[in-house]
């Protein structure tokens, strides 16, 4: 059954939670949301045991690295794979690489035998496991909702991450405390089963407006064919380019040096505050599906899209040069309703607005900006926080990012890009 425009109809479903009211959908939320807390729980147990065992900073460096840097270099690949495959095939060959790899894990856990090198290799599985779940992902959830509920089922899928995210720590700081962590790292295969066993039992898509594409990148020069293709529309352009610098200058690079952050707050001792302000990003994050998707609010349009992108970039600016705990959590909480409120819309503008026939293509090249280039945040942040302060380097990287964001809405006015909307697409 294709959910695209009914006659008589909005041409954008405004029902509160739309994508929620298709059993396959809630299916398929639910086991994203699962399937994200078990990436989270297998990094807490792995990164404790890591540092247990080797105490490495080098390696723990390289653990972020490894995460972002394969949507850099293969998600435009992974993309033209979910174009031309079945996307729940591609999603489940990065499953099976994720339970793998915590089974990979749990061996070398439990018979004492982790060396830096497995570890290495373990990580960089991981890395390419997600590389190959996100695009082909995010072409299911048009394949199973269709046009109408699109955004909704964006911004839930959005949701249902963040809430993975958030109980990863606490469903693996559990296991690690109460059954150990190889039974726990064991355990968290299971978790990822019912995303896998969902796409087994699940052989029919609900819509049928997409025809495989039977091309693929073969090399770098086909790559740079299909980036001229994807950069000539200038809605996707300019949504997956505002992605893109956000993840650049900013992305999530400030959640490493919250530590820091907590001691200039007065407050280096106190564990408790510390994870108050880790999670605040993530708290706002939540709020902002679950108060969005109950109203139905913000459609998505690229101006919108471009305003909120600006208000996160000065809520990081005041959350970095903020001296007061309470000023810095309610702004942090502030940045995640935006970060995931702007991040959402951007998306969905990219892929409703990319041909069908290579829309993975098109999703995968978002990625490769809104979060393949989170690897450089790193550098501007971390790197630029020994030099001149973590507080300094952070602001002027808002600053700097508030600044390219104001040049690209120039670009995007000239081309007639302001006033695209969800509901000009359908109409």
């Amino acid at each position: 059954m294709n959910q695209s425009k009914f006659e008589g109809e909005s041409p954008h479903d405004t029902r509160s939670y739309a994508a929620l009211r298709f059993p396959e959908s809630r299916r398929y939320l639910s086991g994203a949301a699962l399937a994200m807390m078990a990436d989270s729980v297998e990094h807490v147990i792995s990164y404790w045991i890591i540092f247990n065992v080797f105490e490495s900073p080098s390696l723990a460096g390289f653990a972020v690295i490894s995460h972002w840097l394969p949507f850099l270099l293969g998600s435009l690949w992974a993309g033209a794979l979910a174009d031309r495959y079945d996307p729940r095939r591609i999603i489940q060959a990065g499953m099976i690489l994720f339970m793998l790899v915590s089974l990979g894990w749990g061996i070398l856990f439990a018979t004492d035998s982790l060396e830096k090198w497995h570890a290495v290799i373990l990580l960089i599985v991981h890395g390419f496991a997600g590389v190959l779940w996100a695009p082909a992902g995010q072409v299911l959830v048009h394949d199973v909702v269709g046009d109408r509920q699109l955004q909704s089922a964006i911004r839930l899928l959005a949701t249902s991450r963040t809430l993975g995210l958030l109980l990863g720590p606490a469903v693996g700081g559990a296991m690690i405390i109460t059954v150990g962590p190889t039974i726990g790292i064991f355990i968290n295969v299971l978790i990822y089963l019912p995303l896998t066993l969902w796409l087994v039992k699940n052989p029919k898509k609900v819509n049928t407006d997409r025809e495989i594409s039977a091309a693929t990148i073969k090399g770098f020069g086909e790559m740079v064919e299909t980036l001229k293709r994807i950069s000539g529309i200038p809605v996707v352009f300019s949504m997956t380019f505002l992605a893109g610098i956000a993840a650049f200058f900013v992305g999530n690079a400030f959640e490493p040096q919250m530590p820091e952050f907590a001691r200039d707050l007065g407050y280096s001792g106190e564990g408790l505050y510390y994870s108050l302000l880790l999670a605040a990003n993530a708290a706002g994050a939540m709020i902002a599906g679950i108060v969005l998707e109950a109203g139905s609010m913000l459609p998505a349009k690229t101006r919108t899209s471009f305003i909120l992108g600006g208000l996160w970039a000065l809520t990081i600016f005041g959350f970095a040069v903020s001296d007061n705990f309470i000023l810095a959590f309610v702004l942090l909480s502030c940045a995640g309703f935006l970060d995931l409120s702007f991040n959402s819309m951007t998306r969905t503008l990219a892929q409703m607005y990319s041909p069908a026939e290579i829309r993975g293509r098109a999703i995968g090249l978002f990625n490769v900006g809104s979060l393949g280039c989170r690897t450089f945040s790193g550098f501007t942040i971390g790197f630029g926080g020994g030099i001149i302060g973590i507080h300094w380097s952070l602001a002027l990287s808002a600053l700097i990012l508030f600044a390219c964001m104001l040049v690209l809405v120039i670009w995007a006015r000239d081309r007639g890009v302001m006033d695209k909307s969800i509901e000009a697409r359908l109409d």
